[in-house]
């Protein structure tokens, strides 16, 4: 079982920035590829950004040289640092994972990029 909660969103201004925490409560977490997902009203859960357990990271395009995931395994926590912000980054945030064939996700945080 992995629990996964989200925090750090909020409304902010177009070109302003934001960081999303996500806390896990497992002691895989160090192992675990940890994922950000965004889900605007209307559309479809999209994959943001993911990094591996030793730190390797990918992005979608929308999102390269704006956003940084990382992760603190000592903490046991992910982060989204958002740069450069656009009202189409306005969505709800998920962390996720997967073990054993199982996915996990946290209950999200609203992000909404608004003047």
């Amino acid at each position: 079982q992995v629990q996964l909660v989200e925090s750090g969103g909020g409304l902010v201004q177009p070109g302003g920035s934001l960081r999303l925490s996500c806390a896990a409560s497992t002691s895989w977490f160090s192992i675990l590829v940890m994922d950000w997902y965004r889900q605007a009203p209307g559309k479809q859960r999209e994959l943001v950004a993911g990094i591996t357990g030793v730190g390797s990271a990918s992005y979608a395009d929308s999102v390269k040289g704006r956003f940084t995931i990382s992760r603190d395994n000592a903490k046991n926590t992910v982060y989204l640092q958002m740069n450069s912000l656009k009202p189409e980054d306005t969505a709800v945030y998920y962390c996720h994972t997967r073990r054993r064939d199982y996915d996990y996700w946290g209950q999200g945080t609203q992000v909404t990029v608004s003047s």
